[in-house]
């Protein structure tokens, strides 16, 4: 713990101290909604206090900052608001989400499983990282930064206290050299003790990043190292200390979350993945001069316009996966294929990936065979796996090689239509039999005097079910299976308006071959189809100081058993905002709610450290229970931080507080965060 926050501050000075970036002097231009002319979004401490007009000139160098993430295989870049908001900012380091989609295990950082089906990402690298999806960030997440002057964000979370708090301290830095290229790190420690015995966790990541963004030659680069360290207990020994605590304790309406007996005790999940990352691509065009108005005497200048653009990319990646337990729990396992009599458990398994893109494109309107941008590309993968062996005297290794082929159409210029496709098919290898086209296209119309976003998205494919879910060795859990690919079809649309503050969105998905954890945790697919229908309502009001903020989603499998979700999922957010000293400080002061219908939630398997369909003789319901928290949320300057009491509404109703089957969430205590941006 020393040596880590010793190197987190050294890195943190080395970050404050890096010389100004050279950017040429020049005129900034800032709407009332804070973006400057080139749409990015500017940092709100750096906008002037009074804005006379909807556009305003800020003279000389004020620091100017736009972020990005990488959008696929090919290096393309989406831009995003920089991480300066300060709504929802008290919810940022919630495992549960910021609208509390996900199922975890209460603690902080510990696995997680998304209630709401059409949000669940692909196991990608590994079954054994996906459920961390709220620490491990994967290269298409990861936010590169541009700004004139060295960036620094310092953010700290805690909540608790030494005995079974939490803790969370986050750096991230960015510089220019000049105007195309930037460097910098991220580092992110996470600690979380646990309300419950031996739960706690500890994550470390370490990231460098670098970019360099010219006319000609672009690249970005991570490298990414994760230690990821989760104690199991199992859940309670009894969900009566919870539901029905006058019957454990003798009479007393609630028990000491921390003398409540667990199944495990010594017990640890340990996962360690690596990756390096790189996107580079170069690109073929002519000069063209910039029009100038008619009086304007100075020379014309030029401007770089792309035609064509030669893409690779390249990612390699490792983890390793071990599970190690002392527990002597013979009912706990159904199975045993190791040292039957030892009740001492080491499991391990690691994966190595590495990854080749490469592609061309003819960018849009420079092309006359591309009137749309155009896109063909291809990839060679090789991973490599070791699993336990049976004899115990070495290890099973498995090799896949896969190549794809594929292509691109894109329209991304002009405010009315846009249009993206995408698809790749296997040619050799595992990729064999393996395809994926996916699209999407928005249209943008006025409507009293506001813009309607009309969007449709849809994605057809064939895979194969992930290597871990096809082969698996440990002490407790064995498996080589021959599995059918999976066959999925999804349409999903969208309506959006943003003068009513009102989002809608609907969708269906087929899948024929599911494949999934079964009630002894162990992977099966589903003979024949299942569909989940699903729709979503975002909705906002607005009256002077007033807000409510509002997200209603319905969702239905056609196989609960196999499928299980709650058909109902609520998050409503009521909150006053205003501002105080001169109208430098905003404020937020509000509550938010938490609720979803009942349902089999699939339960957690610390063996296999993943989510699983519950036992048939071990069926218990969660959900049915509302979540407040009510916070005060404040932003001034560079600086935001917030107060927020979670689980207030604890001891209120009848308890029976759970997200995840025999694992209670955490009960009412103090959070508060911090988050400091630098600019110098």
């Amino acid at each position: 713990m020393r040596r880590i926050l010793l190197l987190y501050i050294l890195l943190t000075v080395i970050g404050l101290t890096t010389v100004h970036a050279q950017f040429d002097n020049g005129r900034q231009r800032i709407d009332e909604n804070g973006y400057d002319q080139y749409g990015n979004q500017v940092d709100p401490a750096m906008i002037p206090d009074k804005l006379d007009s909807a556009n305003v000139e800020v003279q000389g160098l004020p620091p100017k900052l736009y972020m990005w993430r990488i959008k696929n295989q090919l290096g393309d870049r989406t831009m995003i608001p920089a991480d300066t908001a300060y709504h929802h900012f008290q919810n940022t380091n919630l495992t549960d989400g910021l609208t509390g989609h996900y199922n975890y295990l209460a603690n902080m950082g510990s696995p997680r499983m998304s209630r709401i089906f059409f949000d669940r990402r692909d196991p990608e690298p590994t079954i054994f990282m996906e459920p961390f999806s709220s620490f491990f960030i994967r290269p298409t997440e990861f936010n590169f930064t541009n700004s004139n002057v060295p960036y620094t964000n310092l953010t700290y979370h805690k909540a608790g206290n030494k005995v079974n708090g939490e803790e969370r301290f986050k750096s991230y830095f960015s510089v220019n050299v000049n105007k195309r290229l930037a460097f910098g790190f991220n580092i992110d420690y996470l600690y979380g003790r646990g309300y419950y015995n031996n739960q706690s966790t500890s994550h470390f990541n370490a990231a460098f990043f670098g970019s360099y963004i010219g006319d000609r030659y672009q690249m970005q680069a991570i490298y990414s190292n994760n230690y990821l360290k989760t104690n199991e207990n199992g859940g309670i020994e009894d969900d009566r200390y919870i539901t029905a605590p006058e019957e454990m304790a003798q009479g007393q309406r609630e028990y000491e979350s921390t003398n409540i007996p667990t199944i495990l005790s010594a017990t640890t999940n340990r996962n360690h993945d690596f990756y390096v990352f790189l996107t580079q691509r170069y690109n073929l065009g002519f000069k063209r001069d910039i029009p100038q108005a008619e009086n304007d005497t100075m020379p014309a200048k030029q401007e770089f316009v792309p035609v064509t653009s030669f893409i690779h990319t390249v990612q390699v990646e490792r983890a390793r996966h071990s599970f190690h337990s002392e527990d002597d729990v013979k009912d706990y396992y159904q199975n045993t294929y190791l040292e039957p009599d030892n009740p001492l458990v080491k499991d391990s398994t690691t994966y190595i990936g590495i990854k080749n893109t490469v592609g061309i494109a003819l960018l849009e309107g420079f092309n006359k065979y591309a009137k749309a941008g155009l896109t063909a590309f291809a990839s060679y993968k090789i991973s490599k796996y070791t699993l336990m062996n049976l004899e115990g005297i070495g290890n099973d290794k498995y090799n896949e090689n896969e190549i794809f082929v594929g292509g691109e159409l894109s329209k991304r210029e002009g405010n009315v239509l846009h249009y993206h496709a995408i698809g790749e098919v296997g040619l050799g290898g595992k990729a064999i039999g393996q395809f994926n086209v996916k699209g999407d296209i928005d249209l943008n119309f006025p409507l009293w005097k506001d813009t309607v976003s009309l969007i449709a998205r849809g994605e057809v494919s064939n895979k194969l079910a992930p290597f871990y879910m096809r082969h698996y060795h440990s002490k407790h859990f064995w498996w080589d299976n021959d599995m059918d690919k999976e066959f999925h079809t999804r349409i999903e649309g969208e309506l959006s308006i943003a003068r009513w503050r009102t989002k809608l969105k609907a969708g269906v998905e087929n899948i024929k071959n599911y494949t999934y954890f079964n009630q002894q945790a162990l992977p099966e697919q589903k003979s024949g189809s299942l569909q989940v229908l699903s729709a979503s309502l975002n909705q906002d009001f607005k009256l002077g100081i007033f807000h409510l903020d509002n997200e209603i989603t319905w969702q239905k499998s056609s196989d609960q058993t196999v499928l299980p979700l709650p058909d109902l999922s609520l998050y409503h957010n009521f909150y006053m905002q205003f501002k105080l000293a001169k109208k430098v400080l905003s404020v937020q002061l509000g509550a938010d709610l938490r609720y979803f219908t009942k349902y089999n939630a699939p339960a957690y398997m610390p063996a296999i450290q993943n989510f699983h369909l519950q036992p048939t003789d071990d069926q218990v319901e969660i959900g049915g229970y509302p979540i407040v928290n009510v916070y005060a949320n404040l932003h001034l300057k560079r600086t935001r931080f917030y107060v927020m009491m979670y689980h207030v509404n604890q001891g209120m109703s009848r308890p029976n507080y759970f997200l995840s089957p025999h694992y209670p969430i955490n009960p009412r205590v103090l959070k508060f965060g911090l988050s400091w941006n630098f600019y110098d």
